[in-house]
């Protein structure tokens, strides 16, 4: 047989079924093979990992590049950048904040071509509005793999109230296609600001007063009711709170298709942290009480949640010093993309959470979403060579200077991680080691949903 393109070897392989040392075969760009104990045959590159942890590469099911129209925020190149550096070899990319946002053919073309420059594989959302029904067919054709909406208004992207989302709901199901929303209930957040505000509250805690967890559960149940009511498929993002996974979990238990997103900023950070870091802790829904973290955490341990995304919402940094005076100035999201591996392994590894429950939340899970799996998701036979080696013992500091952002500014710089990233590669292509991206701009894949149903 002849050689073959790439052998990683002496790894700690976390693969679906097993955990087992050996390492993975690859060729055309896919594992052909798995191994235990040392491999039986050459290839053209090998990669001695040491002992380290062999994963399969992140598919990270929430972020926001920003372009077109907005990419002195972030851009596709500096975005898939810091993906690679962060061990995620697939990302798919909301519909906003993109100007003009992804909800109509015309926009998603220029958000294709602003793409193009992506060093890592990626997919792309459409959206939901007030006033693009006649338009979800058109981008369900041209390749988006699903549909974002918002329960309450974020800029340059309208709410949908329930009647629409009904319909809506029901389009998307005919597509063959499913709908992610944010769940937070307007009338109730918008009736809590204009209070706080008229007593003259700016301070940071005011954010989240706002934005209580009863506007979370309201908004989610409010989509539960219509999933059941439409046989939508549904996905409830960045997900805060134990009681909204268990208001899911419970849907769940009654037929009702849905699943549950959170991000890594809920497991790491508690309202302290806003109080402490000021508006680069500022996200929406907020940063919650220790105690509802913790009961999060044991969410995530019991296996309740689906997926784990970064929800990487960058933005300028006077964007964010706005609301050094006034909360509620400040843009309301956090820069996430290289941390999330360091804080499941920082914070997964003093609660007992294992490596193969990470995998399943950061790369199997979110490719099921998305009916990218088998190509992607796992470190399987066929699949492709998406792979991350993985130091959990090693120890860092994250610095401004580490960040590969466009605007290299996060909530997590200063703190003390344990696990960071070695190597990332993609099929079967190293793309970042030794703290350096060496892919070029452009070898990225589309990665298109199935079209119409």
């Amino acid at each position: 047989m002849a050689a073959a393109d790439l052998i990683v070897h002496n790894a700690r392989v976390i693969a679906p079924d097993r955990e087992f040392e050996g390492g993975v075969v690859v060729r055309a760009g896919r594992i052909a093979a798995l191994f235990e104990g040392a491999p039986q045959e050459t290839a053209t590159e090998t990669i001695d990992a040491g002992g380290l942890v062999l994963m399969p590469g992140l598919v990270d099911a929430h972020v926001h590049f920003s372009e077109p129209g907005r990419g002195h925020w972030e851009g596709f190149e500096t975005g898939s950048r810091a993906a690679a550096a962060g061990g995620i070899t697939t990302f798919v990319e909301m519909p906003l904040n993109a100007h003009p946002p992804t909800v109509n053919a015309a926009a998603l073309a220029l958000k294709q071509q602003a793409a193009r420059v992506s060093v890592t594989d990626y997919a792309l959302w459409g959206g939901l509005v007030d006033d693009n029904r006649a338009d979800l067919s058109s981008l369900q054709q041209g390749g988006v793999v699903g549909f974002k909406a918002f329960m309450c208004t974020a800029s340059d992207f309208p709410r949908v109230d329930a009647p629409l989302m009904r319909k809506g709901m029901r389009m998307i199901a005919s597509l063959g296609s499913f709908l992610a929303l944010h769940a937070e209930d307007e009338a109730m957040t918008d009736a809590l600001t204009r209070t706080l505000r008229a007593a003259g509250r700016t301070d940071r805690a005011a954010w989240g007063e706002a934005r209580p967890i009863a506007a979370e559960l309201a908004a989610i149940d409010t989509a539960l009711e219509l999933a059941a009511e439409t046989g939508a498929r549904l996905h409830i993002v960045h997900v805060s709170s134990a009681a909204g996974i268990d208001r899911i979990s419970a849907a769940k238990a009654a037929g009702i298709s849905v699943t549950a997103e959170t991000c890594p900023h809920y497991l790491f950070f508690d309202e302290r942290d806003l109080e402490r870091i000021g508006p680069l802790a500022k996200c929406a829904p907020p940063l919650r009480a220790p105690s509802e973290r913790e009961a999060l955490w044991e969410r995530v341990l019991g296996g309740a949640v689906d997926v784990i995304a970064s929800d990487h919402s960058p933005c300028l940094i006077e964007e964010k010093t706005a609301g050094d005076a006034d909360i509620f100035k400040a843009w309301g999201g956090i820069s996430g993309l290289q941390s999330t591996l360091p804080v499941l392994l920082t914070e997964g590894a003093r609660r007992g959470l294992t490596l193969a429950a990470i995998a399943g939340m950061t790369a199997t899970n979110p490719a099921r979403l998305f009916g990218l799996d088998p190509q992607k998701g796992a470190i399987a036979v066929g699949a492709d060579a998406d792979l991350v080696i993985v130091d959990p013992e090693a120890e860092f500091t994250l610095a401004a200077d580490d960040l590969l952002y466009r605007n290299r500014h996060s909530a997590y710089v200063g703190a003390r991680f344990t696990g960071a990233v070695s190597r990332t590669i993609s099929r079967g292509e190293t793309i970042f080691a030794g703290g350096t991206v060496t892919a070029l701009p452009g070898r990225g894949r589309r990665l298109d949903g199935p079209g119409l149903a």
